[in-house]
């Protein structure tokens, strides 16, 4: 059975949303990382290698979080994105790897030449003089 978070809060200045379990353990998930991680079709895509990667939601925010039955949480983005289901363990997934998966994702950034800043356009110029790789 999945750990149910006894307390959860938006913490609207700072962006992130805090799970608090009975055990005394607490969790601070920034909003930008629960959207870049979201576990809708959108994000995901409908299997292994068709994630869409998510750029410019470096100010996302989280404007609502609702309760869905007793197994998790949708979570409701200033961006319009409110169609990702997080259940409880799920969020316990991106709590204990968040430092692995933060990494990854600054990483697929990176490679794709993509930022997280939606005020920021990346374009690389390539010399067609140069020899390929």
């Amino acid at each position: 059975m999945a750990n149910v978070p006894q307390q959860i809060k938006l913490h609207r200045k700072s962006r992130e949303l805090s799970l608090h379990y009975k055990d005394g353990r607490e969790h601070r998930l920034p909003a930008e990382f629960l959207r870049v991680y979201s576990p809708s079709a959108e994000v995901r895509g409908h299997g292994r290698g068709q994630e869409v990667l998510q750029t410019g939601k470096l100010n996302v925010e989280i404007i609502d979080v609702k309760a869905v039955g007793n197994y998790a949480l949708q979570l409701i983005f200033d961006d319009g994105h409110d169609s990702g289901i997080y259940s409880w363990d799920y969020l316990e997934e991106l709590a204990d790897q968040q430092s692995v998966l933060w990494e990854t994702y600054l990483q697929r950034l990176n490679a794709a030449g993509a930022s997280r800043d939606p005020d920021e356009q990346i374009v690389t110029l390539f010399d067609p003089a140069a020899k390929p790789h």
